[in-house]
């Protein structure tokens, strides 16, 4: 058995709890308000076993709401970042589920906002994809999200169109280009299109004069 000697609150909703045996444990207000936790209290070891998980799963989803609050993530961007912040894997795992049953986590939608965040910075499908693996985000959830990815078409043509410049851009410039648009995540036959559409506008440009 030990005896809780102090109580002290350390901000809104944290407390530091002195034990007579020296041990201090930091906690959170609902634990302290669920467990009627006061200076003088006797807890027998099963109680103190249970005192210790208790704070570590909710100091744990304290850490996670700050966390969320600073931007959004995935479920595994956030269980990855528990664990990197010292947290238990199953505290960060609890937590995570915790918050997506509060619909403050929804990968749906994280994934949505990848893409349309993705997609205005010039990026094709191919590297969207990459960017939704490497945040984590399920397979499932990637073509319902590739749904709103709006018509590439302009956005291809205007990247190409800053690459070539020139009306009759050489075989080394095509290739330069179409690697850099390669990188960004288009298809082959979507950059093919797009030199077509190009060399097109060029000769109707020069027709015209």
């Amino acid at each position: 058995m030990v005896i809780l000697t102090e109580l002290k609150q350390t901000g809104p909703e944290t407390f530091l709890a002195r034990f007579d045996n020296g041990e201090e444990l930091k906690t959170t207000l609902n634990v302290v308000t669920d467990q009627v936790l006061f200076a003088g209290k006797h807890l027998e070891d099963e109680e103190m076993e249970a005192l210790r998980g208790a704070s570590s799963r909710s100091r744990c989803k304290q850490r996670a709401l700050r966390i969320i609050g600073a931007r959004a993530m995935s479920v595994k961007e956030l269980t990855d970042r528990l664990k990197e912040k010292g947290e238990r894997p199953e505290d960060a795992e609890e937590a995570a589920q915790w918050l997506l049953e509060m619909h403050l986590l929804d990968d749906q939608q994280y994934a949505e906002m990848c893409v349309r965040h993705y997609a205005a910075k010039g990026y094709g499908p191919g590297r969207i994809r990459s960017e939704l693996y490497r945040r984590g985000i399920s397979k499932e959830l990637w073509e319902d999200a590739l749904d709103s990815l709006p018509e590439q078409d302009d956005q291809i043509d205007r990247l190409l169109r800053r690459k070539l410049r020139g009306e009759h851009p050489d075989k080394n410039e095509l290739r330069k280009a179409s690697d850099f648009l390669y990188r960004r995540g288009f298809q082959w036959e979507e950059i093919r299109a797009a030199i077509q559409r190009y060399q097109e506008e060029m000769e109707d440009s020069n027709d015209g004069l």
